[in-house]
């Protein structure tokens, strides 16, 4: 199959989360979508966000940020929050939230799956802030939990593809990760 250049600016499947902090004492939240697990152990999550946004200020000065998990029956909240700024409106009714051991990092009970993370490391890029944050706490609704851990699946956990501006919910299981590729003709190289 023949392949044509799409240029440089092209966006992956991302995965939707709410990024919440405290602004001015009172909970925000941002749609985000540059969001992805950033360190093993400990455990580390990162989040890109534009330096225009109200929510940098919120992280900046906290040194804490929520990732909140939207399942797909929350999309109109979800992308509100992405459409209008905390410094226009303020967001801190749109959900119920709740607190776990960090102050300053609001989250959102709505959502099947919640972080509650402290901020390690800023990284300032030319349009956006790259936030690294250590998970302290994950919070998930007991029926999106499999064996205690959460359930992307059962959550109904949402993804966006910027290239047509849309909202997806996750598919079908294809196969097991770390594990399908063992039955690979060159198995003998993971022995």
């Amino acid at each position: 199959m023949s392949k044509i250049k799409c240029g440089n600016n092209v966006y992956i499947p991302m995965p939707v989360v709410l990024v919440g902090t405290e602004i001015e004492g009172r909970a925000n939240f941002m749609t985000v979508g540059w969001a992805s697990r950033a360190n093993a152990n400990p455990p580390m999550i990162s989040v890109g966000i534009n330096k225009k946004h109200k929510t940098p200020e919120g992280i900046l000065n906290n040194k804490t940020f929520s990732i909140n998990i939207p399942n797909a029956g929350m999309a109109v909240p979800t992308d509100y929050c992405g459409l209008v700024s905390g410094s226009k409106a303020d967001k801190s009714g749109v959900f119920d939230t709740f607190y776990g051991e960090l102050k300053g990092a609001p989250m959102i009970s709505e959502c099947p799956v919640t972080m509650e993370c402290e901020l390690v490391e800023t990284v300032e890029l030319p349009t956006n802030y790259l936030f690294i944050g250590e998970i302290k706490g994950v919070y998930a609704d007991e029926d999106c939990t499999e064996k205690n851990r959460p359930d992307m699946k059962k959550a109904d956990a949402m993804v966006l593809t910027m290239t047509d501006n849309r909202y997806w919910r996750l598919g079908e299981f294809v196969d097991k990760a770390w594990g399908c590729g063992k039955d690979y003709s060159n198995k003998d190289i993971y022995e």
